[in-house]
């Protein structure tokens, strides 16, 4: 079967991908953003193109509908809702996920004919900080960088990224440089001890929220080294005010890190969501940018600030104007030349004119009533947005909610009153843009599931139904496109460096054929490299936590192997393998007598969630860390975002995600352990965490209060399988209860309680038992001791690319392996994405020195 060029769904990194239909994936070896490589997530694209509660046919009020029943019912509830309450009391949210195309047609719906701006993004939680200081800066929401200054910069500096775990194969490119001039210098600036940290030079564990702080040291130290710029005075003075001391890092670490930067001329600063997610957020990255104005090192060979996104398309969506405070094509509200020409291009005389409702703002407004429709597409805002519950209830209280999704399996599926199928990866046809202003295209390589159909699509009919049909009537992506790229040269005398006006022709042959292309493609001349745009300095005053508060502060990111609400990456056993449970990353003195592995509520009185707890001295004192992936899907009680309150940056509304005060209890339960079946169970226990094993198993950590004896038995009543023979062990009086459930000589389930979770047996060695056809005499007795009489026992996956265990790993530095690279060699660990490179570096610091 022959390849089809495509591109990842997951990070702004914009992968290419060769997808076949039997599911075979591999990097494309052409193009730019990875020449070829990927991560564990990517290499796994294949195993989650049939995944189970796929969304197939349109519901309405729950049941199955066809999509002209369901089409009439979204432009009823859109035309009540415009009735009763205005264009204002519309909205939509949509997502990082959609396609260019989709994004485009929602934004033109919402603002063009609806008449409201409330149409925002979920890339308003990890971009738009970021969209407000590029737009501050140089007028235009412009990334100057390209991939290339990574490799051929003196000193890169990360800043609140984690990116051997957020975006390996980029990581993966800098390692390759850095291992070739090793001269180069790579600072990581982070409260905690990442894995990125294993390739650093210097490691700055600052403390939450003071960014600003650090890069007004680096401004003046530059100030001071002579370089000088027009407009700084404000700027500078503003950030000799600053003290240092509120970075929390050692005088001579400051020191350190400013006179690199200034004294290196090729510097890239790259950032990410430890920047964004702030109350701080747009001043952090104008902090940043500052640096590289007064040093001159904006859009040169190895030299820029650099702002990478978190989801695929983001960029394509702030391109199309799909944020509440922005218009399509980077147009401007505060220009009404530009509005006017929007409105006669796209026969709108309903233009929204001005900003609408920022997705904090949006939600609130939805629990108060005051929003009468809302249509969600492609993202799960019960569990990313913060206020959790405050969100999940605005949900279930709205008198209008249309959910555009791929899959059942979604918090914000289940409140919707409308479900639409949507298109899933392998079934689209459109393009992303990725975080170098590379448009890509995805291609589907996969037929229709069900009566799924693109987002594009049943926007249109619903446009249609509205009366505003003439004005939707694409008949493919490719239209779609082409009015998209006319629009960037719609007001030419404007010169906005977002211009893809040269693609505004492009037939249906050449747009299915086009290959990865960088803007600005103008109508005249060559695609573009880097931009160097005139840029302005901005003052940016040091402002703390938004919500300062003891004793702990909260951070919240990804974990190496998951991708946002773990839909597509969580019943994968091989990306499961690294986390599978939540947990909770505290520095061991701020445990307050809580053993690793112990079960913690983290709260405040916003809300609250469990976790089990690690201790690690790489997290920063006075913080902790916690995934925010976990859905009630996953594990009902770890809704990190639960805890986190609705506080924004002022300037770009979005919300700091990495900055809740909170607190630390033990989780109090009277038993705790396991149950192993062969599909994921609602269980009776209080808290219970559920993650795929290899063979179909699902592993169900599970907790509660109560009688433990009568927990067993309900926990065993509770399998869907109960015929067969139990092997049973209970001792009252130890806390321990065990059965295994036996059919034949196959292990059907197996349930293990005790009073703590270290009393009960390994999960592995259990789990591989079930996936086999029949157990020995030999394993049958061992059974509930829980483990074998003789070998070593079942060792957990670290290189989630190549499959390599823990155990072949300390095998292999048995043998004779002394490096990284020669673990590589002898196992295939590391050497696909990278990202578990670090965990190898620490097994083998640990190894003793073989004889």
């Amino acid at each position: 079967m022959e390849a089809t060029r495509t591109t990842c769904p997951y990070c702004g990194v914009g992968c290419g991908v060769l997808a076949r239909p039997d599911g075979t994936v591999a990097g494309d070896p052409e193009h730019p953003a990875n020449f070829g490589r990927l991560c564990s997530k990517g290499a796994a694209l294949g195993e989650t193109i049939d995944l189970p509660g796929r969304l197939l046919y349109p519901e309405v009020g729950g049941k199955r509908a066809s999509w002209d029943a369901a089409l009439d019912a979204v432009a009823e509830g859109f035309s009540r809702a415009l009735r009763q309450g205005g264009p204002d009391s519309t909205a939509l949210y949509v997502s990082g996920q959609l396609l260019t195309e989709d994004y485009y047609a929602a934004n033109k719906f919402a603002k063009g004919f609806l008449g409201t701006a409330n149409i925002d993004s979920n890339s308003r939680l990890c971009m738009a900080s970021s969209v407000a200081a590029h737009r501050r800066a140089f007028g235009e929401d412009i990334v100057p960088a390209v991939y290339a200054d990574l490799e051929q910069a003196d000193l890169v500096t990360l800043v609140g990224s984690n990116l051997a775990w957020c975006h390996p194969v980029l990581h993966q490119r800098l390692m390759a440089a850095k291992a070739a001039r090793p001269q180069m210098r790579i600072v990581v600036v982070d409260p905690r001890v990442t894995a990125t940290c294993a390739g650093a030079d210097l490691h700055l564990p600052l403390a939450p929220g003071s960014d600003v702080a650090l890069f007004a040291a680096v401004l003046a130290r530059c100030a001071d080294a002579g370089f000088a710029a027009p407009g700084m005075e404000d700027a500078l003075a503003v950030a000799r005010g600053i003290d240092p001391g509120l970075t929390g890092l050692a005088p001579d670490a400051i020191a350190t890190f400013c006179d690199w930067f200034a004294r290196t001329e090729k510097s890239v600063t790259l950032w990410s969501q430890g920047v964004n997610q702030s109350g701080a957020g747009t001043d952090k990255a104008n902090a940043i940018i500052n640096c590289h104005i007064l040093t001159e090192r904006i859009g040169k060979p190895g030299a820029s600030p650099f702002s990478i996104t978190g989801q695929p398309n983001a960029m394509g969506g702030r391109e199309v104007g799909a944020l509440a405070n922005t218009l399509a094509a980077h147009l401007d509200w505060s220009v009404p030349a530009e509005v006017a020409a929007l409105r006669d291009a796209w026969g709108a005389p309903n233009l929204a004119m001005g900003p609408g409702l920022k997705a904090v703002d949006l939600f609130r407004a939805l629990g108060a009533g005051t929003i009468g429709a809302l249509w969600v597409m492609a993202t799960n805002p019960a569990v990313s947005l913060p206020d959790g519950d405050g969100v999940r209830a605005a949900l279930k209280r709205a008198p209008f909610l249309v959910v555009s999704d791929c899959t059942r399996e979604s918090d914000t599926v289940d409140a919707a009153h409308v479900r639409l199928p949507a298109l899933g990866w392998g079934e689209k046809d459109g393009t992303v843009t990725n975080s170098e202003r590379v448009i890509s295209r995805q291609r589907a390589f996969l037929p229709r599931g069900g009566e799924a159909r693109p987002d594009w699509w049943a926007v249109a009919q619903v446009a249609k139904r509205l009366g505003f049909g003439e004005a939707f009537a694409w008949d493919g992506p490719a239209a779609i496109f082409r009015e998209h790229a006319a629009l960037t040269a719609l007001v030419p005398e404007s010169r906005r460096a977002f211009d893809i006006s040269g693609l505004a022709e492009i037939s249906d042959a050449d747009y299915a054929a086009m290959p990865p292309t960088r803007w600005p493609v103008a109508s005249r001349g060559a695609p573009g490299e880097r931009l160097a745009p005139a840029a302005r300095f901005i003052p940016t005053p040091y402002r703390g936590l938004a919500q300062p508060g003891a004793p702990l502060t909260l951070l919240t990111g990804r974990l190496r192997d998951q991708w946002h609400m773990m839909t597509r990456t969580g019943p994968l056993p091989r990306l499961m393998a690294q986390a599978p449970e939540p947990e909770l990353t505290l520095h061991p003195d701020d445990a307050a007598g809580i053993a690793d592995g112990a079960l913690v509520r983290l709260g405040n009185a916003q809300g609250s969630a469990v976790l089990r707890a690690r201790l690690d001295a790489g997290q920063r004192r006075g913080s902790c860390f916690a995934p925010m992936h976990w859905t009630a899907r996953f594990c009902v009680g770890a809704r990190v975002n639960a805890a986190v309150l609705p506080v924004v940056d002022p300037i770009s509304g979005q919300p700091e995600l990495k900055g809740a005060a909170v607190a630390i209890t033990r989780y109090v339960a009277d038993w705790q352990g396991f149950v192993l079946a062969g599909a994921a169970l609602d269980l009776p226990a209080a808290w219970m965490a559920r993650s795929p094993m290899p063979g179909g198993v699902w592993r169900h950590e599970v907790a509660g209060e109560g009688d433990a004896t009568a927990a067993f038995a309900a926990l065993r009543a509770a399998l869907p399988e109960t015929t067969g023979h139990w092997a049973v062990l209970e001792d009252a009086v130890l806390g321990l209860h065990r059965a295994v459930l036996l059919r034949e000589a196959r292990v059907i389930a197996v349930v293990c309680l005790a009073r703590a979770s270290d009393e009960v047996p390994r999960r592995d060695w259990l789990a591989a038992l079930m996936a086999e056809e029949g157990i020995t005499l030999a394993e049958r007795r061992c059974l509930l001791a829980g483990e074998a009489a003789e070998g070593p026992p079942p060792s957990p996956t670290l290189c989630a690319c190549h499959g390599v265990t823990v155990g072949r790993i300390e095998a292999a530095i048995l043998d004779g392996a002394e490096d990284v690279a020669a673990v590589g060699a002898a196992t295939k660990a590391g050497t696909g994405c990278g990202a578990c490179r670090p965990e190898i570096a620490a097994i083998l610091a640990r190894a003793p020195v073989p004889a």
